[in-house]
């Protein structure tokens, strides 16, 4: 595992934006060989969108062939609903670029066959070989997308009822009334998640410092899903160092030595 500790989120949220770009530019994707991209919502990728756009409009990348999955998406929220993921994603990213429309790809989360909805997003996925590079968020409690604590690390697309930690955290979404939180969502599994070529996670803050605790310095365990990025030949994460305040002194600087000496 690599770990990239910045010094705070907006150095974060461009170096993630730029790895992004790296990583397109250098596949150099085209319709017929697309580079596929799994996307994350919530706080921690907004800086990391707003700093793509940027490079989009200054002409440093292109998304023309690039297609995307979404993690997740609430059970019971239209498209057209201003919290539900279709329309964080729209209204954040992807009508600031030249992404084609028929390459977005997001879990229906009004559909009445959630089974068939999984399925087809796992063969969906599987259609296009494979993802080439997945991101994510993390959550206090160390879930990735919507795999709570106890979930199966080999899961695949699913539903999932969310714990009350993860509905308390998202109530700030909704006006702080945790009432108005959906509480069942459908998600990627982990199994999906770590399918892909490359896992890049974003945390930032103290609030994630005990869930990255675990994921680093933790037993891979089924209780903090981020954990199992341990197991990955290429997953890394970007964090800052308020993020980094319960890992042990010497982790921090066998990391940041690492990065200094590896990219300067």
């Amino acid at each position: 595992m690599r770990v990239i500790i910045k010094q705070d989120y907006d150095e974060c949220a461009q170096w993630a934006a730029n790895y992004v770009v790296y990583k397109i530019n250098r596949f150099r994707p085209t319709a017929e060989k697309p580079f596929v991209l799994g996307l994350p919502t919530g706080s921690s990728p907004i800086g990391m969108y707003k700093e793509l756009i940027r490079l989009y409009q200054a002409g440093k990348v292109s998304f023309e062939n690039v297609v995307t999955f979404n993690m997740d998406e609430y059970i019971g929220l239209p498209p057209a609903h201003h919290e539900s993921y279709h329309f964080f994603m729209h209204e954040t990213f992807f009508k600031h670029i030249n992404i084609k429309p028929q390459n977005i790809n997001i879990l229906n989360g009004m559909t009445t066959d959630y089974e068939k909805e999984c399925n087809n997003y796992e063969a969906k996925i599987k259609s296009y070989g494979k993802i080439n590079l997945f991101i994510g968020g993390v959550g206090t409690d160390g879930h990735i997308a919507f795999n709570e604590p106890g979930s199966s690390l080999t899961s695949r697309t699913r539903v999932k009822t969310l714990t009350m930690e993860t509905i308390r955290s998202n109530a700030r979404f909704f006006n702080n009334d945790i009432d108005l939180v959906p509480k069942t969502a459908l998600t990627v599994g982990v199994g999906t998640i770590t399918d892909a070529e490359e896992v890049m996670i974003i945390a930032t803050g103290n609030t994630k410092a005990e869930a990255l605790k675990h994921g680093i310095e933790g037993s891979i365990s089924h209780m903090w899903p981020i954990s199992i990025l341990q197991m990955h030949q290429h997953a890394f994460i970007v964090c800052d160092d308020a993020a980094t305040a319960s890992l042990r002194p010497e982790t921090i600087k066998y990391f940041k030595e690492i990065e200094q000496r590896t990219h300067g």
